[in-house]
């Protein structure tokens, strides 16, 4: 093997910038395909079957589709029939929180149904509305029972964020191609970013196994 890392060391700051680079349009996009999911959820246990009906077939157009084919579209078709030039921050954006908010929102549906029906029932007879019994007592049961679920969604992103690079967007995997491009190695730089994007998840993991104890301890 002719490994030699020491030709990636001047290109190290330009790839470790890749990080918030990566990390800001992933924490954006989780944000908004959380509230999605969560606003999408509660439409399913409305009387209203339109509404069951159109976030059914919402959620089986982004869980059926890969996410590339969604980040493809949302780049380059959109200046075709709109004529706006979408900037790859927000195509990044509107695909992973769509895309996010699709699954978000099937983890928090079966969070719901998980919690005990006596809590609704129990509500209802106290007088609570129905908006204050889902945001007080049945969603804090549910989000705390779907904990390692939606931290599993968020590390998915996290990692499936690297297919950015496919619309030169300068994240953490475009820059190790654009190292490997200038100096004729591409082993060193994307093995580098491979820590990174490792480092990454980890601290990821660890936090949710942090939130997960002092969950726990609440009981």
């Amino acid at each position: 093997m002719n490994l030699d890392f020491s030709q990636i060391v001047p290109y190290i700051p330009f790839m470790l910038e890749g990080i918030w680079v990566t990390l800001q349009f992933v924490i954006i996009a989780i944000i908004f395909g959380f509230i999605l999911g969560t606003g999408l959820a509660l439409l399913k246990f409305t009387r209203i079957k339109l509404l069951h009906w159109l976030v059914d077939f919402y959620t089986s157009i982004f869980r059926g589709t890969p996410l590339i084919l969604q980040l493809m579209i949302i780049y380059f078709a959109i200046p075709q029939l709109t004529g706006y030039d979408i900037p790859p921050f927000l195509a990044a954006i509107l695909a992973f929180g769509l895309n996010s908010s699709a699954y978000v929102a099937e983890i928090i549906r079966a969070g719901i149904q998980a919690v005990d029906k006596g809590q609704t029932e129990a509500a209802l007879a106290m007088g609570v509305p129905y908006h204050l019994m889902m945001k007080d007592i049945i969603l804090p049961q549910a989000l705390k029972n779907i904990l390692p679920a939606l931290m599993n969604e968020f590390i998915t992103l996290t990692k499936e964020s690297a297919i950015v690079s496919t619309i030169s967007y300068l994240d953490l995997m475009r820059r190790a191609q654009v190292v490997g491009a200038d100096i004729y190695r591409n082993f060193e730089p994307l093995l580098f970013v491979g820590f990174i994007y490792w480092c990454l998840v980890m601290g990821l993991t660890l936090i949710g196994k942090f939130v997960e104890r002092r969950m726990k301890l609440s009981d």
